[in-house]
């Protein structure tokens, strides 16, 4: 039964048709269909003064006496959608004719005669009391579902989240797409933890890909205009809130809900660029979901391309860039998207661009001609991502460039970049356009051992003495151990890059060697030196 209605099986159990004592001659089985209305008349002609859903109740008066007529009154029904026909049995009929009967049967017409007389003005008032009743708790419910998604907004939520209550409420995948149909948003009601391809755990993007180009004609579909739109005026469309038929046929309340929600929503997007952020949001959900392997890899390419991303048949690039700014305002994070996107449209590579709002993270897939063109695309790409950061007036980010993957292991390329980009922003290494994940092993190891007490302790034991001479006297001797490290052992290197003379230098490295008690010509001891060099970025 939709919600907000009655049955007809209701009607029939209301206590006034019930003294009726009503027997179902035709479509026991259909007696489930809900009311939209009670009417009660004798005319030949009164089909034509139905719109459909009705219960209709008769004496028979208009059914006419010839068998032709009678077929002919019932079909006028059934053309009209009425719910059901209630025929009182004694003014006109003792028994209802046989092709009155016949007919409801061919037309899977409820047909139900009633053997006792019963005051018709009373049954229209019961049912239209019921049916007032139920529409009353329908806009209860869509009242309730509108504060919840206002309570959401004023305690600091956007649109995606909006949507994730909605589709929760649904019951169904709700998507927001711009009004040429380009999705910008998708949500998904909660499901059980199963594997993407175990039946029950259904993905918005696969929905989307599958049904949504038959909405318009899709049974149960529910499609609300947000209005707003640049043209202005009460016909300008900024977007539409969709909600699909997958698991259920949407009842009215959800219709209801949905026009109430569209009016929240409109409100949102007044802000400028909320639709491109929300559309990078959706990106960034994709390509972390393919990260935590939760996508399937055999449908990613197919969502991806339902996202905008379609790269050639080569490889696809991993990439993941953190933003350096502390605090950064949830509406800044618009501007950004749109700025990064147009920057990265002149790179000459197909990109898919995401934003991840509670990590601060940007992950990217990029399509890749051949391997052999990592370098000078990664260049491109890093060069794009620091020119839009720039123009949308945030500090140069953080870029770690993958491994060229496939859709099997792009998620994992992603988690693994995720992680190193968070381990190069801790390690302060700075000044270069991209960071080269295969070079960063160490710092992820170490990024990821931060917290472990071993780790400071490692650090202390290995270089703490010369910690404590630099802090208290000069000059500080950490930066030549750096340079002489950096650079292999070679002297003539470390002391062109420090503008040091060669004896200057000796001396310095004496004094470390001195200070550590151990030899810097040593290969253990070099390789415990520079990890407690790399170590001491990471734990503070």
């Amino acid at each position: 039964m939709e919600q907000g209605t009655i049955t007809v099986a209701e009607a029939l159990a209301l206590p006034t048709l019930r003294r009726g004592l009503p027997e179902v001659l035709v479509g026991g089985d259909a007696l489930r269909r809900p009311l939209r209305w009670v009417h009660a008349g004798e005319a030949p002609n009164i089909a034509a003064l139905l719109k459909g859903g009705e219960l209709l109740l008769t004496t028979g008066l208009g059914l006419g006496s010839r068998p032709a007529e009678q077929r002919a009154f019932v079909r006028g029904l059934a053309d009209r959608g009425i719910a059901a026909l209630v025929v009182e049995l004694g003014a006109r009929f003792t028994t209802l004719p046989a092709a009155v009967v016949d007919t409801a049967r061919s037309r899977a017409l409820p047909l139900v005669q009633l053997h006792r007389e019963v005051p018709f003005v009373a049954v229209t008032e019961e049912i239209h009391t019921e049916l007032v009743n139920a529409h009353y708790a329908l806009l209860r419910r869509a009242e309730d579902v509108h504060r919840r998604c206002t309570e959401v907004l004023l305690g600091g939520g956007g649109v995606p989240e909006l949507l994730r209550l909605f589709a929760d409420f649904a019951g169904n995948p709700v998507f927001l797409e711009t009004p040429d149909g380009r999705l910008l948003y998708a949500a998904g009601p909660p499901t059980p933890p199963v594997p993407p391809a175990e039946p029950g755990s259904v993905d918005p993007l696969q929905v989307w890909a599958g049904l949504r180009a038959s909405a318009a004609g899709l049974p149960g579909s529910v499609i609300a205009d947000i209005p707003g739109g640049p043209a202005g005026g009460t016909d300008a469309v900024r977007a539409r809130l969709v909600v699909l038929p997958v698991h259920g046929t949407p009842a009215p309340v959800h219709r209801i809900a949905a026009d109430r929600a569209a009016g929240l929503l409109a409100v949102v997007l007044m802000r400028a660029r909320q639709e491109e952020e929300l559309a990078a949001r959706g990106r960034g959900d994709f390509l972390t979901g393919l990260a935590e392997g939760r996508l399937d890899a055999a449908d990613a390419a197919a969502q991806a391309r339902v996202l905008g991303f379609r790269p050639g048949p080569g490889p696809l690039l991993p990439v993941v860039t953190r933003t350096t700014d502390d605090l950064v305002p949830a509406e800044s994070w618009a501007v950004l998207a749109a700025s990064l996107q147009e920057e990265l449209a002149g790179v000459g590579a197909p990109v898919l661009l995401g934003v991840r709002l509670p990590e601060g993270r940007i992950p990217l897939l990029v399509g890749l001609r051949a391997e052999k063109d990592r370098p000078a695309v990664a260049d491109r790409v890093a060069a794009a991502l620091r020119a839009g950061a720039e123009r949308a007036g945030f500090r140069p980010p953080v870029v770690v460039v993958g491994a060229p993957a496939t859709w099997e292991t792009a998620g994992a390329g992603l988690r693994y970049a995720a992680g190193a980009a968070e381990a190069a922003e801790a390690a302060e290494a700075g000044g270069t356009p991209w960071y080269d994940v295969r070079r960063l092993d160490v710092d992820v190891l170490l990024w990821r051992l931060r917290s472990h007490g071993d780790l400071a302790a490692f650090v202390q034991r290995v270089i703490g003495p010369l910690l404590a001479h630099d802090a208290a006297s000069r000059p500080a001797l950490l930066p030549t151990l750096e340079a002489y490290l950096a650079h292999a052992g070679r002297k003539a290197e470390t002391a062109r890059e420090l503008h040091l003379n060669r004896q200057t230098l000796y001396d310095r490295l004496g004094r470390i060697g001195r200070l550590l008690g151990t030899d810097l010509e040593d290969p253990e001891a070099v390789l415990a030196l520079g990890l407690a060099l790399r170590a001491r970025r990471h734990v503070g």
